[in-house]
């Protein structure tokens, strides 16, 4: 009957086709991935177990740290065991509920890492520009606060599920890459899309580009302050504890916005350059940030030395 037309169809699952293009190289890509995943796995494990079975880490600052890998441990745990589980044992298919928790992961955590910088940039500015109330201003009460933080992801993100859940899937359930993610599954839908591309584009865009601001501000203020101290080795030594942040900043938001540009945009980047740059966006920073801070936080450094 006419009526079928119209019934909503919801994939039982997706097809991940990996890297197009690479398809031949999926073994050889197979070893920088896993060895990528382990060392952030394994190094956001030791970061996490040094901060809490240290006493004298119990501060704000190493709680945030603390976060920071925990949702890295998520991020890159969401994706890449079933990259690999592609490259390896060609299965390709995702169930639909798998697909849609994947989506909501990936941006969730991706949301709450962007807020964590915050915090960690309103921690530097406090112990660089107010370091006598450093302990009064940030107490566990402000971090409490991060659970505002939890709730605005989640609230940010949680519509998308939704969002794609209503969409009628009637011509593919094909799509190009090693995870599922909102615009590409959007794309395969057969229905007007138009609320998804706005949602999705906007709600992350304006989050981040929130968080990037305060971010920003936060930093020309911790200049102002570091330039008006007396002495030159100062500055540099109070610099020096921004810089792992400053690190992290540029790895999580600059991947994150050449991608969406890119699936917006989409100019003649061609899939494959798309798609590795999306996985290395879940597999660089939670790789590198446990060396960046171990290496440079002297109190982690001695007690990792201390062993």
């Amino acid at each position: 009957g006419s009526h079928t037309n119209h019934t909503k169809f919801h994939p039982a699952s997706f097809m991940l086709l990996g890297i197009p293009g690479l398809e031949a190289n999926h073994l050889w890509l197979s070893f920088p991935f896993i060895m990528m995943y382990a060392t952030a796995m394994g190094g956001n494990i030791l970061l996490l177990w040094v901060i809490i079975s240290e006493r004298s880490l119990h501060e704000p600052m190493y709680i945030l740290l603390s976060l920071l890998a925990i949702t890295d441990l998520i991020l890159s745990t969401t994706t890449v065991p079933k990259a690999l589980a592609i490259f390896w044992f060609q299965a390709h298919y995702i169930p639909f509920p798998a697909c849609l928790t994947q989506v909501f992961f990936i941006h969730f955590v991706s949301a709450l890492e962007s807020a964590t910088l915050i915090y960690m940039a309103f921690d530097r500015y406090v112990a660089i520009c107010d370091p006598l109330r450093y302990a009064s201003i940030l107490t566990y009460k402000v971090l409490g606060k991060m659970g505002l933080a939890v709730f605005r992801s989640f609230s940010t993100v949680f519509p998308i599920v939704f969002l794609l859940k209503r969409l009628p899937f009637c011509h593919t359930n094909i799509t190009t890459h090693t995870f599922c993610e909102h615009m590409g599954l959007t794309k395969l839908a057969c229905a007007d899309i138009t609320i998804n591309i706005w949602y999705g584009i906007s709600v992350p865009l304006l989050s981040v580009m929130l968080d990037m601001l305060v971010i920003i501000i936060s930093y020309i203020l911790i200049l102002q302050a570091v330039f008006r101290l007396p002495f030159q080795d100062n500055r540099l030594k109070t610099l020096s504890t921004c810089g792992s942040h400053i690190c992290d900043i540029l790895m999580f938001y600059l991947p994150g916005i050449f991608t969406v540009i890119a699936q917006h945009f989409g100019w003649k980047i061609p899939r494959h350059v798309h798609i590795l740059w999306a996985n290395l966006y879940v597999l660089v920073p939670p790789m590198m940030n446990p060396v960046i801070y171990g290496v440079k936080t002297k109190q982690i450094r001695e007690r990792l030395e201390s062993w």
